[in-house]
């Protein structure tokens, strides 16, 4: 399976484009063996180092060169290294007492296998195992379709009882995950639309609306892919996001026109006055926008990399909306709403029973609307009338939920169920592969016990250490030994909770088999990224030469599993692996003629074989495949430790070989089964991740631990933490201070537009009932803090502020033109901006409806965020409606009134 997985299929997937793919995991690596005879070498007086020597000289893959004669010229080729495998038993060894000495007689040449040190299980079976990889550059999507669409061309050139299928198919996760993000934009877009259409009443403005969302997403694309971005679950979810907001440009230009046209203007007049009017505020809510997402790129690390293009797919649609509002918009206004005018000039009630089916509900909706404002009209007029209880009730109301902040759990990104679990099993230190192999069949029995039949898909082991380098360093598997190794599920789409599963069998397990150990590490792609590569999202690193670090990295471990929520809590490192130590006797080594060289080399040929230290080939001529010819001593002949004893040690040219036992003594003994280094220093892995609570808090545990054990750490000696947890922290940092930065930029953008330093400054009032919303919804939703939720927070600023701006404005501007006073300004502010404030909120709270459900194949990833917009906006818009017209009339009382420009006017 090795030899067709390495030398028949490998190489062609390698030629697919973007793709990377290292050795094959398991099977036996097809090798040319040389069994030595320990006791005919010793007899013959010759020793493994001797027969490697003979086969050296003997089996090479050499040109002689060519040789011109007449017209032709001839390569010349020699039988340095013999077709038929069976002949090199002929090959002569040595001469000893004049008589020649052939390979068979001290050895078995044979087209066998080396040693096997890693297994793979594919449902039960011994199977081989190719991973596929991509570029940075390359696509998932396009990598998987090549890769399967190159599959029955190499199935064509295998044996027909070789099966050759896809296993672990991360394309599927992207692609649901991105068929659940297209989903819901869709469905937001629809809830949005009618939402609409009952508002305004006419499915010509709908359909304007309808069809300016879609070319602002159209732009955003295309400037994404001038960009270098691509389409993906973060790009598409921040086009979701945008879905709600692209709506407010049209809405209020279409809603601005029917005003206009409702004053008895003619329609071009209506448009061209209603886009005018406009213009200047529906920019300035859109930079309020767009500023706010500035704490992105305060965002280190792949935080930053996933959600910068979100951010860019945001402001990229909001200026292409804000663009076609003051283009498209009104271009399709004057060839579609004519039709309509009449239903909004003045004195247009009598024709409601001409207009339709639409315009009858929607005038039906209307009339229940106004009764809706009078209620709101009579409410803000109390609040008014009573400022100081207000403003105590929303100030008290906003510190108590400012509270909840300690009773929420912070992750740096939520769990994704992406239908796969990814369990490591350690067995006892030392344990030889076919003993971890037969262990493993034990485990995954309970685990077939635990997970209905009906929901696993597949279960693949990977068992001991990959026969190249180059598979460690393309894989984040803890693989330290030959007692390492972890089991693979993929279940099918219709399963439980993979978390659920994860808890169960941890418990399970950990009681069947108290001699073993078990950890779950990151099995979808996303969790892989967000861990660096790393085991586990927490990672304690213990640098330094001491030899006591072993001791604190054990100590370490016992201290943080004990924290609650804390789990898979190892060392990474194996320091106690079993071994033999050979002591060689150096004063009767030297009586014979040896040193400890000798006896190392001889030993390294005859247990480890040739295949490293003194490389042979031999080449297959039916296949054109050089297969390396391995002199070893069999594994299964060193059974004991006086069958180790009877390894023959001898020189070139020493006339009789000696036995190991005569020169040094073996002893047990035990030693680090692996060292691991970081930036050149020895460094030990501490690895923990939580389960049932948030990261944030078994984090903050675990550097309390740490914080406690630094004051004793030896001289020279230093702990780091690294991982998610590292990441959480600086990522929050930043976007906190970036998000404080962004109110800022607001408040001076605000100020430049406004004239003033107040105005600036009561719009931001509704921002407190917008934090206050989030934290509600997340505690009232389970939902711990994270990246995304910080990203819907970031989401509502902008839209809260824009909302403000329409109350603040409108206030202004009854005070300059009906010269009215602060009170009676807010109130006609409050009952007049009701409607635009309401659609505002709403089209964006239906628009994240479908995200903040979170049911689509990953979609928990981007629930948070929606969630958080639905709370922050919902609690914003009362606080722009109620407290901010109630500030307003508190500063505004003794100001002059501030003349507004005339752009500004709406």
């Amino acid at each position: 399976l090795y030899d067709y997985g390495l030398n028949f299929i490998r190489t062609q997937l390698a030629t697919v484009q973007g793709a990377q793919v290292p050795l094959p995991w398991g099977g036996k690596a097809r090798s040319v063996m040389v069994d030595l005879d320990s006791d005919a070498l010793y007899a013959k007086g010759l020793s493994a180092f001797d027969v490697s020597t003979a086969l050296g000289n003997q089996n090479v893959i050499l040109p002689a060169g060519t040789a011109k004669i007449g017209p032709i010229e001839y390569n010349i080729r020699t039988n340095s290294s013999p077709d038929i495998l069976e002949t090199l038993n002929d090959l002569p060894v040595k001469q000893v007492g004049g008589a020649t000495v052939y390979m068979r007689d001290v050895a078995h040449v044979r087209d066998g296998f080396a040693v096997q040190t890693n297994m793979v299980h594919v449902d039960g079976r011994l199977s081989a195992l190719l991973a596929v990889l991509k570029t940075p550059t390359a696509s998932t999507l396009d990598i998987v379709q090549r890769v399967k669409d190159a599959l029955p061309r190499i199935q064509a050139t295998l044996p027909p009882e070789l099966e050759v299928k896809p296993l672990f198919d991360q394309s599927v996760f992207v692609r649901a995950s991105l068929q659940g993000v297209l989903r819901e934009a869709i469905i937001a877009a629809a809830l949005t639309g009618l939402m609409i259409l009952l508002f305004l009443g006419s499915w010509r403005s709908t359909l304007v609306i309808g069809v300016s969302i879609p070319l602002a997403i159209l732009v955003s694309v295309i400037t994404l892919s001038l960009f270098g971005e691509t389409l993906n679950v973060m790009t598409l979810g921040g086009l979701a996001l945008a879905v709600g907001i692209l709506v407010d440009d049209a809405t209020v230009e279409i809603e601005n026109t029917n005003r206009n046209l409702a004053m008895g203007k003619p329609v071009i007049k209506a448009i061209l006055d209603g886009a005018q009017q406009i213009a200047t505020p529906a920019f300035v809510a859109t930079l309020c926008i767009c500023i706010v997402f500035v704490p992105v790129v305060f965002i280190t690390g792949v935080a930053k990399y996933l959600f910068t293009p979100l951010a860019e797919a945001v402001v990229f649609a909001m200026l292409a909306s804000y663009l076609l509002s003051r283009t498209v918009v009104p271009t399709m206004v004057r060839y579609l709403l004519p039709a309509e005018a009449h239903l909004h000039a003045p004195g247009a009630e009598h024709t409601v029973t001409d207009a339709g089916r639409i315009w009858a509900v929607h005038h039906a909706f209307n009339r229940r609307f106004e009764r809706l404002r009078d209620r709101y009209g009579a409410l803000l007029a109390w609040s008014l009338g009573h400022r100081r209880i207000v403003a105590g009730v929303f100030a008290g109301f906003v510190t108590l939920s400012l509270g909840l902040f300690w009773l929420i759990g912070m992750d740096f990104f939520p769990t994704v169920d992406a239908g796969q679990l990814r369990l490591h099993v350690r067995c006892p230190a030392g344990t030889r592969l076919e003993e971890t192999a037969r262990r493993f069949a034990d485990v995954e029995d309970v685990i077939r016990q635990t997970i209905p039949a009906d929901e696993i898909d597949s279960v693949l082991d990977n068992l001991g250490l990959p026969a190249g380098g180059i598979n460690l360093a393309f894989s984040d598997a803890s693989l330290v030994t030959s007692a390492d190794g972890e089991i693979l599920i993929a279940l099918k789409p219709r399963h439980g909770s993979t978390t659920a599963y994860a808890e169960k069998l941890r418990t399970l397990l950990g009681a069947r088999f108290p001699d073993l150990t078990f950890f779950f590490q990151p099995a979808d792609i996303v969790s892989q990224i967000l861990n660096f590569g790393l085991a586990a999202p927490i990672d304690v690193q213990i640098v330094g030469r001491d030899a006591r670090n072993v001791g604190i990295a054990e100590d370490l471990v016992r201290r943080i599993a004990a924290i609650p929520g804390a789990a898979d809590v190892r060392l990474q490192q194996v320091p106690r692996y079993p071994e033999f130590d050979v002591d060689v006797d150096r004063w009767m080594a030297r009586q014979v003629g040896f040193t400890e060289s000798n006896v190392a080399q001889s030993l390294l040929v005859s247990l480890s074989g040739t295949a490293q230290a003194q490389p042979n080939y031999w080449l297959n001529v039916q296949t054109g495949v050089n297969y390396p010819v391995v002199v070893q001593t069999p594994q299964y002949r060193i059974d004991s430790v006086d069958a180790l004893g009877s390894t023959p040690i001898a020189l070139p040219g020493q006339p009789r070989p000696q036995l190991l036992t005569n020169l040094a003594s073996v002893r047990r003994n035990v030693a680090p089964g692996v060292i691991s280094h970081y930036n050149v220093q020895p460094v030990l892995d501490v690895l923990a991740a939580s389960d049932r609570a948030d990261l944030w808090s078994v984090a903050s545990a675990v550097e309390r631990i740490v914080d406690e054990v630094r004051p004793t750490l030896p001289r020279g000696t230093f702990i780091t933490i690294r991982g998610q947890a590292e990441t959480m922290r600086s990522s929050f940092t930043a976007l906190a201070g970036g998000m404080v930065l962004a109110v800022v930029l607001v408040y001076l953008l605000m100020a430049v537009n406004f004239q003033s330093w107040l105005d600036p400054l009561i719009i931001l009032m509704a921002l407190p009932g917008a934090m206050a919303g989030v934290l509600w919804m997340l505690l009232v939703t389970q939902t711990n803090i994270s990246i995304p939720a910080l990203m819907g927070a970031i989401m509502c600023v902008g839209v809260a502020t824009s909302n403000s701006i329409l109350v603040v404005q409108f206030a202004n501007e009854q005070r300059e033109e009906e010269k009215l006073d602060a009170h009676d300004a807010a109130l006609a502010a409050g009952t007049t901006r009701l409607r635009p404030v309401i659609m505002t909120a709403l089209a964006m709270i239906l628009g994240m409806l479908p995200m903040s459900l979170g049911l689509g194949e990953g979609g928990e990833q981007n629930a948070p965020l929606g969630r958080v917009v639905i709370g922050g906006l919902t609690l914003a818009t009362f606080a722009t409606l109620l407290f901010v017209p109630v500030v307003y009339s508190v500063l505004r009382r003794k100001q002059a009134v501030t003349e507004i420009p005339p752009e500004l006017r709406a």
